[in-house]
């Protein structure tokens, strides 16, 4: 169980699930070419997690100090894991899941592709070293990172099985995913703010710059309803746009989406406390759960 804790698997799942949803939620309303197997396309999960993985391994390596402040009754590196065997997993997850992308990228014929593995690698390694300590630069990081274990699933099996006959079909289903992924990203980048508020004291002593450190607390909740408020905008926009005249997934949208995150927003507009912070954050992923879950759903109604 501690192994799993390392590497965070609730949060491996959700990729697990969101890659899943789209494969085989997503490229359904378009009638979808796949440039990959089923066997393969499981290798494609099976790289993005281990990679993913990797990352939490290397993050919390680098992190001991910080959590001995934030997360003591949590910390695993050095209590029930020694450095050395979170090191040896951190390189066998990276060789695993690079090793598997540079085998899909040839089975798609495009070997550069492989790149896409070894620069997430490259900085997820230099997030947990050194970009955490740059404003802004680390949450940004963390949520394009998140956006991309979902566009990964169109860059390996969606585009390279482009033709000239079903050119257009692709890339509707390409647009059909872009807003998930941009979906993704927001959420994320809202969610690592509200970490950066729990984990403000670790943080101070760890030197990293972050906003609740550079403007304090208040300003931050600031922000962080801001964001909430362009998401829920957001979200009607693309309801109003995609989903007018499809009532079923727009009531999914409604009760499930959108009505959570307004409660999220109204909880974030003074929220002052850890305990709000911890509430915001657990409200966030289930939004984020939800908002993953309505990819199920496009095969039926869209």
């Amino acid at each position: 169980m501690k192994y799993l804790q390392l590497v965070r698997y609730p949060n491996l799942l959700l990729i697990a699930l969101s890659q899943i949803l789209i494969r085989f939620g997503l490229y359904t309303p378009y009638h979808a070419e796949s440039a990959l197997s089923d066997f393969q396309f499981a290798l494609l999960i099976l790289a993005t997690l281990t990679i993913a993985a990797s990352g939490n391994i290397i993050n919390d390596i680098f992190d001991t100090e910080i959590d001995q402040i934030n997360k003591p009754n949590k910390r695993l590196i050095g209590s029930k894991i020694t450095e050395k065997t979170a090191y040896r997993l951190f390189f066998s997850f990276t060789i695993i899941g690079v090793g598997i992308g540079f085998y899909l990228a040839n089975v798609i014929h495009h070997p550069g592709y492989v790149s896409f593995f070894i620069v997430i690698s490259l900085l997820l390694y230099l997030y947990a070293s050194s970009l955490k300590s740059y404003l802004i630069i680390n949450n940004l990081l963390i949520a394009i990172l998140v956006a991309m274990s979902l566009l990964i699933v169109p860059i390996f099996d969606l585009l390279p099985a482009i033709s000239h006959y079903n050119q257009m079909l692709q890339m509707e289903t390409f647009m059909l995913i872009l807003p998930f992924a941009l979906f993704a990203f927001w959420t994320n980048w809202i969610r690592e703010i509200i970490k950066d508020l729990l984990d403000i004291n670790g943080d101070k002593k760890g030197n990293i710059n972050s906003l609740p450190i550079l403007i304090g607390r208040s300003r931050t909740v600031k922000i962080v309803f801001l964001l909430s408020a362009i998401l829920v905008a957001g979200i009607i926009f693309y309801m109003y746009e995609h989903l007018y005249n499809k009532k079923w997934l727009m009531l999914y949208f409604l009760v499930a989406v959108l009505g959570p995150l307004l409660y999220f927003c109204i909880k974030t507009f003074d929220a002052k406390s850890v305990k709000r912070y911890r509430l915001l954050s657990n409200l966030l992923k289930i939004i984020m759960l939800t908002g993953v879950l309505a990819m199920a759903l496009y095969r039926f109604w869209y």
